[in-house]
């Protein structure tokens, strides 16, 4: 295992992390891919094994139940001291508006019942899971930099952001004294590149974090065509971000297919490992061991100038898909709220 400081925190993290959005009670979830408690304990315990330090959750996950899988299994296996654990909050419900609570307040509420369901004191990262247009942007900072002065987060990040609302947010809680996001948490994999326009190269330019999530593109990274494309057909969640553009993602899965077969690699491994020169850590949602272990064997490939461009070079833009796209809409409806943050 390879692993790197989270941008200018005090955190070292493993560079691949460990995805926990599969693990959780299926009935108090949406994907069909969702695994039970004992098999979410064996994949836990043998990232650790393999190095895997850094693992990634949220209190949307199946109600809860990732989180509380996630904290029974590293309280077994590990001493707290020895992983970074991730995990991010929802906005503010329509009912909680309703009801007159703050932002400030909200964050408390929520990260109180993430400790509690992970069984621990605190998150070394608390990610804020996507922007929410309805609450001011300065109560969602000082209510962030309240749990870090009182010790319940050692840092925060961003999730499901541009990156105009990350230099926005960054550049509030600097004039403010209040702590500053250190990583960013997108959607970015070699079927989509969107990222770069914007994010990568503020991200470079303030050493922040990149932890991106779907890096191998709902499997369609990891498997061959004809694969790929039954996961496509089972899985409603891949088919909304990858179903309308299958067809000229073909020509890159192709491409990873053909360099994993000369390398004598897994197509997992070089779309890892394309990635891993791009970003800090790169999240592995893992639902089965060798989803795990051959997350682990990316890190110590490298790609040549030429396998990379070879890789790259069919990619045309892609338009928004997923929360990405919800953001966008929310932006457009919500304006009359964005000039009061």
């Amino acid at each position: 295992m390879q692993y790197a400081k989270l941008g200018i925190s005090d955190l070292t993290v493993s560079r691949i992390c460990m995805g926990c959005m599969g693990f959780g009670d299926a009935n108090n979830g949406q994907h069909s891919w969702t695994i039970d408690e004992t098999h979410s304990r064996k994949i836990i315990k043998r990232g650790l094994e393999l190095g895997v330090n850094f693992f990634d959750t949220a209190i949307a996950y199946q109600s809860g139940t990732s989180e509380q899988y996630l904290g029974r299994a590293l309280r077994d296996f590990v001493k707290r001291d020895e992983v970074v654990v991730a995990t991010k909050f929802l906005p503010r419900t329509q009912e909680e508006i309703v009801a007159g609570i703050s932002g400030r307040q909200h964050i408390e509420r929520m990260l109180n019942n993430s400790l509690a369901n992970l069984g621990m004191d605190y998150v070394d990262l608390y990610i804020y899971h996507m922007w929410d247009y309805q609450t001011p942007l300065y109560e969602i900072m000082e209510g962030l930099n309240n749990m870090l002065k009182v010790g319940k987060a050692r840092f925060i990040g961003i999730s499901n952001c541009f990156a105009w609302q990350l230099a926005k947010a960054n550049a509030l809680a600097e004039k403010e004294g209040f702590a500053k996001f250190v990583s960013v948490q997108g959607h970015y994999n070699l079927i989509f590149r969107e990222e770069e326009r914007e994010m990568v190269p503020y991200c470079q330019e303030e050493n922040i974090a990149m932890t991106p999530y779907s890096t191998l593109a709902g499997g369609r990274l990891s498997k061959y065509i004809g694969e790929s494309s039954r996961r496509l057909i089972e899985d409603s969640y891949a088919r909304q971000k990858y179903g309308s553009t299958e067809e000229q993602d073909n020509i890159i899965v192709e491409r990873v297919a053909k360099l994993a077969e000369e390398r004598g690699v897994s197509m997992t491994e070089i779309s890892l490992a394309w990635l891993l020169q791009k970003v800090t850590a790169s999240i592995v949602g893992a639902t089965k061991l060798h989803h795990i272990e051959g997350a682990v064997k990316a890190v110590d490939i490298v790609l040549t100038k030429e396998e990379t461009a070879y890789l790259e070079e069919p990619y045309i833009p892609h338009k928004l898909v997923g929360v990405m796209a919800q953001n966008t809409a929310s932006a457009s409806k919500d304006k009359h709220v964005t000039g009061n943050q």
